[in-house]
């Protein structure tokens, strides 16, 4: 394997292994704050999940950058194996979502797991709880756009 496709797949280790870990740990953060309240009152369990699920999505962005490199660079697809200065540039390009998943998702899980405590005492308040955890969320969505605007461009 030549460095060109060495320094692709690495793009792709990054972007969905941190965006991958920064989700697993958002994630967590609100499955451990909601653990307490679902012993107390299991009919918040869907209001509850709502609020884990949300640090997940950064994952899943992290995934759809790095099956775009794959594709391009031709592991998954038709794509050509690239060279050094086109293997560089994947890199560079999977680094916003790398870095904005693995600290969204982790900001995000904490501002879900706060949250948690809203629908713990008035769950009739549970949309306050999902917006301000969807602010977070902005920021993953904007370095998702970025990764995927320099990938579809090399």
């Amino acid at each position: 394997m030549d460095l060109g496709m060495c320094l692709a797949l690495a793009g792709v280790g990054i972007a969905v292994g941190l965006s991958g870990a920064g989700s697993s740990i958002g994630v967590g953060l609100a499955g451990q704050a909601s653990a307490g309240v679902l012993t107390a009152d299991p009919s918040k369990f869907g209001r509850l999940l709502v609020m884990q699920i949300l640090p997940g999505t950064q994952g899943l962005y992290g995934l759809i950058v790095g099956i775009m490199v794959l594709m391009n660079v031709g592991v998954l697809g038709a794509g050509s194996a690239p060279d050094v200065a086109t293997g560089a540039a994947y890199l560079s390009g999977c680094i916003p979502m790398a870095i904005g998943g693995l600290l969204s998702a982790i900001h995000q899980g904490k501002v879900c797991a706060a949250g948690v405590n809203i629908i713990a005492k008035r769950p009739e308040e549970s949309s306050k709880a999902i917006v301000s955890a969807s602010l977070v969320e902005l920021y993953a969505l904007l370095s998702f756009i970025v990764s995927f605007l320099i990938v579809i461009n090399i």
